[in-house]
């Protein structure tokens, strides 16, 4: 596979039914998409969960008639959204997703979340072993115990897990402290982390006197400790300065520095302009140390409401 872009573009809320809070339009999302090609960031991460469909449909309607080799599709197999643990779901979801997207093959395919994983994840190596076009295959939300499982179900029929992808952030590092981060290093595994600004909350555009709207699910996790975020704000913004950037790419060039690849949830075309600067960053490392150092001393690790810790 050609090599992959330092940051990905995520489309969750691309599905504009509500699901997950979506409520954009191909109209409004063409600008995004275009400025992101312009600028070489090609990987797009979706899911059929993403409004039930619409966010791939929304995403195959702006690739048709763009060479295959010149973007990667990203997408993720829900156990959510089946209605039995049939191994025949998995061949049905996948080949679905193929016809929606308009492909013959992925670049990368997940299994989302950690429901009944290891029969997902059989299932998943069956569909797969012996094909000619096999995708980089990952899971997502998975704790470390869970991931190596995966891994040798996938080597038991003569596939490899390629990736992992969960919450990382400054003030989410789960992943890391119970070793996942070390384990895809050891093991050649490419570590994808969404959330990497905590939906906002690390953008430097909320504090206490401008907090999230009330009623959504963000401003009941992160108004409470605004104050904290007011700190973390303040260090980032000490950085930014040194390079001549807004505080917003100073959490995406840390998770690059710390060598993820960050998912950026892409509604706006200034959330394009605000990746292209964050992946021309190469934060120094006792850059890196300050930053943790403040998050570390905010004793936050906030965990959003459909997560479980990374343990």
């Amino acid at each position: 596979m050609k090599n992959l872009p330092k940051i990905a573009l995520g489309a969750w809320a691309w599905g504009n039914d509500g699901t997950f809070g979506g409520d954009l339009t191909p109209e409004t999302l063409r600008p995004i998409f275009d400025k992101a090609m312009e600028n070489g960031l090609n990987l797009w991460d979706t899911a059929y969960a993403y409004g039930m469909g619409t966010s791939e449909k929304v995403l195959a309607g702006f690739l048709k008639g763009i060479p295959r080799d010149c973007y990667f599709v990203s997408d993720k197999f829900t156990p959510q959204c089946v209605g039995s643990n049939s191994p025949d779901e998995m061949k049905k979801m996948i080949e679905m997703q193929l016809d929606l997207m308009e492909l013959d093959s992925f670049d990368i395919y997940w299994i989302h979340n950690v429901v009944n994983a290891p029969n997902w994840i059989k299932a998943l190596a069956e569909y797969f072993e012996g094909k000619e076009n096999v995708p980089m295959i990952g899971v997502s939300n998975h704790n470390l115990a869970e991931i190596k499982e995966a891994s040798e179900i996938l080597k038991a029929h003569g596939l490899k897990l390629s990736a992992v992808q969960n919450h990382y952030s400054l003030i989410n590092r789960s992943s890391e402290d119970s070793g996942i981060l070390d384990y895809c290093k050891e093991n050649g595994l490419t570590f994808f982390s969404y959330m990497v600004l905590e939906q906002g909350a690390l953008s430097g555009k909320y504090d206490t006197a401008h907090p999230m709207p009330e009623g959504s699910g963000r401003a009941a996790a992160y108004n409470p400790v605004l104050d904290k975020l007011e700190v973390m704000s303040e260090a980032l913004g000490r950085i930014a300065v040194k390079y001549g950037v807004g505080i917003a790419q100073m959490p995406v060039a840390w998770a690059i520095a710390k060598g993820t690849l960050p998912i950026i949830g892409v509604t706006k075309v200034s959330h394009i302009e605000d990746a292209v600067k964050a992946a021309n960053i190469t934060l120094a490392a006792d850059e890196v140390a300050e930053l943790e150092s403040v998050a570390d001393g905010l004793g936050l690790n906030v965990i959003r409401f459909w997560e479980k810790e990374m343990k």
